[in-house]
């Protein structure tokens, strides 16, 4: 298919999106979650079966325009999963090898699902993996429209599953709640674009931007409250990276410590940069020395969608300076060291002059927890360009030109 056909096609089935998709693919979306930490290196795909004489009572006010919390098993504010209304049957990704959302909805429908319309997050896939073509059980059931978020980019179905269907005579509609959506699964979309994982660096300081005491003491600098959000991250994450200094310093266990329900996962994978020493708590690890490209390279192919880099701050300098990071998460506490000899959130050269300093942008409100605040920053990707780093800072320079 040459690429106007293809613009063609994508504006054809976005056209006939109608009124009350927007609310049944929300239920979709929240179904979404409840898979979250328990499917990876599967995308985690919400679905629901709805008749015609099914109505969604859901005033479009009420839902998501927005995720402020990307790809997490249920962002703040979020309706509790599960909520489906009367007369539909949703599904969801079931585990590594069980069945796709699309098929676990289908399969609670039973026959109601004949002459239906289906709704899916992510495309029905069209090929043979841990089970069957998605795209044929939709086909076999009966369902007359299907109405899909967004297309699923991993090359083996990039749109082969949408074709398989219209040319099953299938009504086919896209881009529904797309935003939403291509938030929720960003981790999975990054890697399998880049294919490498999604780069997250936490890092928890003061409003000074210190990390811990001269003495290296620094439990605790946020409260209980952020430190729990921090280990949702965790749980949100296939792999963890320390750095060998912070292992010999602080020997940390790296593992999810959630309460009951909330770490439906594993633990993430440990990854020191460096040499682990014998005994460590951290064991067993990837150890990694050398070029972190070809670490990220390695987890990918091992199928790590998300790595959560925790420090210390060598190695927060080293992925930032390498411009590794797809995401910043910091945790700011309403405390100062109040001096320059505290440990500093990067520990090596910065940006020499202002037309060389990083600029990104807020990704979400600022998030309190408890007396904390949590700033999400994702960069600028066309601030790669010298002359739009240039733009940025010849603006921020002119607003401030006033003081």
């Amino acid at each position: 298919m040459s690429l106007s056909q293809k613009v063609e096609a994508l504006v054809a089935r976005e056209a006939g999106q109608m009124p009350h998709d927007r609310g049944w693919m929300a239920v979709a979306v929240n179904e979404a979650w409840r898979s979250r930490r328990s499917v990876s290196p599967r995308p985690w795909v919400g679905a629901v079966v709805v008749g015609d004489d099914v109505v969604i009572s859901t005033p479009l006010s009420a839902l998501p325009t927005v995720v402020s919390r990307f790809g997490s098993a249920r962002p703040p504010g979020h309706p509790a999963p599960g909520e489906v209304p009367p007369g539909a049957f949703a599904g969801r990704t079931q585990g590594r090898e069980g069945p796709h959302a699309e098929v676990d909805a289908i399969r609670a429908a039973g026959d109601a699902a004949r002459g239906a319309t289906l709704y899916a997050t992510l495309e029905p896939c069209s090929h043979h993996g841990a089970t069957p073509p998605c795209a044929d059980a939709v086909i076999e059931s009966g369902i007359r429209r299907v109405v899909v978020g967004i297309e699923d980019p991993d090359p083996q179905v990039a749109g082969r599953g949408l074709a398989r269907l219209e040319q099953a005579g299938i009504e086919v509609t896209t881009g529904v709640l797309a935003p939403v959506i291509e938030a929720q699964l960003t981790p999975y979309l990054h890697h399998r674009r880049a294919g490498r994982p999604y780069v997250v660096l936490k890092l928890a300081a003061t409003l000074d931007g210190r990390t811990a005491a001269p003495d290296r003491t620094s439990q605790w600098i946020t409260t209980q409250e952020a430190r729990a959000d921090a280990h949702r991250l965790r749980a949100d994450s296939d792999a963890i990276a320390v750095g060998a200094g912070t292992v010999r310093a602080d020997d940390p266990s790296l593992t999810v410590r959630l309460p009951p329900g909330e770490a439906d996962g594993l633990d993430p994978r440990r990854v020191v940069l460096g040499q682990a020493p014998p005994g460590a708590k951290v064991h067993p690890c990837v150890e990694h020395a050398g070029d972190l490209g070809a670490l990220l390279d390695e987890l990918g192919d091992r199928g790590v969608l998300q790595l959560l880099v925790e420090g210390g701050a060598g190695v927060a300098h080293d992925v930032h300076a390498a411009g590794l990071v797809d995401r910043y998460v910091i945790y700011l506490a309403p405390a100062l060291f109040g001096g320059d000899d505290a440990q500093p959130m990067f520990s090596g050269a910065g940006a020499p002059t202002m037309s060389d300093l990083w600029r990104g942008r807020y990704d979400s409100y600022p998030q309190l927890l408890g007396g904390d605040v949590r700033l999400d920053l994702v960069p600028i990707h066309d601030a790669g360009e010298p002359q739009a780093r240039e733009a940025v800072n010849r603006q921020a320079a002119d607003q401030g030109s006033g003081e």
